[in-house]
């Protein structure tokens, strides 16, 4: 945690995303929380994210923690709308339960174009991560 102030709030985020097209509205993310370095953002339920056996998708589960990585990114170094990811590791943990799922984002490194992100993702409620998630973020070169 720090005292530092994010770069940018929730509803410029959310404005980003309204602009950009359907992807966020189809998986209904909501940012509860963006601070500098840290995040959180939840996937309501949606039985359009279920697979066979009831389970959470590990798409949906991939594209919630790499919209959680947007949001810490742009969290520090503000309104850069073409940041984008290029590398992202998940491991599944354990079958999350057809439930909200709740992603807490930090930044391991800032650099100048490069970003290191970690999320780890929670059902709504539950204690123990249902997945773990590394990645890399892209950041354009000052125009």
């Amino acid at each position: 945690m720090t005292d530092r102030q994010p770069r940018i709030t929730i509803a410029e985020f959310d404005e980003i995303h309204h602009d950009a097209g359907p992807f966020t509205e189809r998986f209904g993310f909501v940012t509860e929380h963006i601070g500098y370095g840290e995040v959180r953002v939840r996937l309501p339920f949606d039985k359009g994210h279920l697979r066979a056996g009831g389970t959470i998708s590990g798409p949906a589960m991939m594209a919630l923690a790499d919209y959680t990585f947007y949001a810490v990114v742009l969290g520090m170094i503000g309104k850069i709308e073409n940041a984008v990811t290029s590398n992202l590791n998940i491991h599944f943990l354990r079958r999350p339960e057809p439930v909200d799922l709740v992603a807490y984002g930090t930044i391991i490194k800032l650099g100048k174009r490069l970003a290191v992100c970690e999320a780890t993702i929670l059902t709504e409620g539950g204690d123990d991560p249902v997945a773990h998630v590394t990645g890399t973020y892209s950041i354009p070169p000052e125009r």
